[in-house]
């Protein structure tokens, strides 16, 4: 630094100043910070991303600038309020005459964060209605193909093909191999999820990733993950991580798997043992048949013999009418009555029913239950 003529001080400007103090803070070696970040910065057009860190125990900040291309290739996807340790050099900005950290490298300091903010969109998420149990939807008993939406995972991808050949070797596979680790990753997740259950013949989507650390899991946890997977069109397995792991698509999906072999039990049938299923079925079938054949034989033996007990049951039931008449009409006969003592008296033209038709000297002709015989009225009586 440079100081200008002013008796017995030395006097600095003030960017002679700081150009001095930045010469002396460049010579500093690196060191780590750790604090919280704060007002993060990044632009496709910046060379530079600018972020604050913050203690969180006093509130002192500290300005940090990193590279672009060196920030993208650390690929923390960061979000403020997360814990990070930066490494890089002290570096004074003259112009303004403030401190600052040029970073070289950043590090996320545990999980604190992340799991505050996931269990946050846990909450929001649920009271919305996408992790309602009413929401989920039987899988298809046989699906014309199975949607597999996997990342660059050998393991994963080939336990599920490789599982459902074997159980249900006429099932179709539609696979979708995209990123699923690190930044870009649920945007490239959300569009795979999209085109599988778009297909014409995916009755059913498996989500598959191996097991890997919380950081790895992250985008399976991501909002637009979990909205696309409670919005897919078909069902969808989520088979992410291992069992102890259970990312927020896992809330979503229509069913979790452990394993993705597990997945692939859930997702088509066991052909062996459907075959099987199939021939009880039809045992059970047959007999049924063959016992309704037998009690129809058996109606149709009781209806022939009622039909031919019929014409005679007829006959009967036509004779004990007859007879029925019969009595009837014999109670209503003249001869009954004549048989009781009573007789007919009849003159020329008709039957005598009053003295008054009569008078002395009438011949009548009277009718008896046996015979009969005429005689001369005498007397008449009204």
């Amino acid at each position: 630094m440079t100081a200008a003529a002013g008796g017995e001080r030395k006097v600095y400007s003030v960017s002679g100043f700081n150009r001095g103090i930045a010469r002396v803070l460049g010579r500093l070696p690196a060191v780590w910070i750790e604090g919280e970040v704060t007002e993060l910065r990044r632009n496709e057009a910046w060379a530079t991303v600018f972020l604050t860190l913050q203690d969180p125990r006093t509130g002192a900040t500290l300005k940090v600038t990193i590279a672009r291309r060196t920030f993208d290739r650390l690929d923390l996807g960061l979000e403020e309020g997360e814990a990070v340790q930066v490494e890089g050099r002290a570096e004074l900005y003259e112009l303004r005459g403030e401190l600052g950290l040029r970073a070289s490298r950043i590090e996320r300091v545990g999980l604190g964060g992340h799991l505050v903010a996931l269990e946050r969109l846990k909450r929001q998420l649920a009271a919305e209605g996408l992790f309602a149990p009413e929401r989920k939807r039987r899988l298809p008993r046989v699906p014309r193909a199975v949607g597999i939406l996997t990342g660059a995972d050998a393991a994963a991808r080939g336990d599920l093909v490789a599982t459902i050949g074997r159980r249900f070797p006429a099932a179709r596979v539609v696979v979708a191999e995209t990123r699923v680790q690190g930044r870009g990753a649920p945007a490239a997740i959300v569009a795979s999820l999209r085109a599988l259950a778009a297909h014409a013949e995916v009755d059913v989507v498996v989500l598959a990733r191996g097991g890997g650390s919380f950081e790895d899991l992250l985008p399976f946890s991501d909002e637009r993950v979990v909205r696309a997977v409670a919005a897919a069109p078909v069902p969808v397995v989520s088979a992410v991580g291992h069992e102890q792991d259970t990312p927020l698509c896992d809330h979503a999906a229509d069913l979790r798997a452990s394993t993705p072999t597990a997945a692939a039990r859930l997702v088509v049938p066991d052909e062996r043992e459907l075959r099987e299923r199939l021939d009880a079925a039809r045992a059970v079938l047959a007999r049924g048949a063959k016992g309704a054949l037998e009690r129809a034989r058996s109606s149709l033996a009781r209806d022939r013999e009622r039909l031919d007990r019929a014409p005679a049951l007829l006959v009967e039931r036509k004779r004990a009418g007859l007879e029925a008449l019969a009595g009837r009409l014999q109670a209503l006969s003249p001869q009954r009555t004549l048989a009781r003592g009573y007789a007919i008296v009849r003159t020329d033209n008709e039957i005598v029913r009053s003295g008054a038709d009569l008078e002395a000297g009438n011949r009548v002709d009277v009718e008896l239950a046996h015979g009969g015989f005429g005689a001369l009225v005498e007397e008449t009586r009204r």
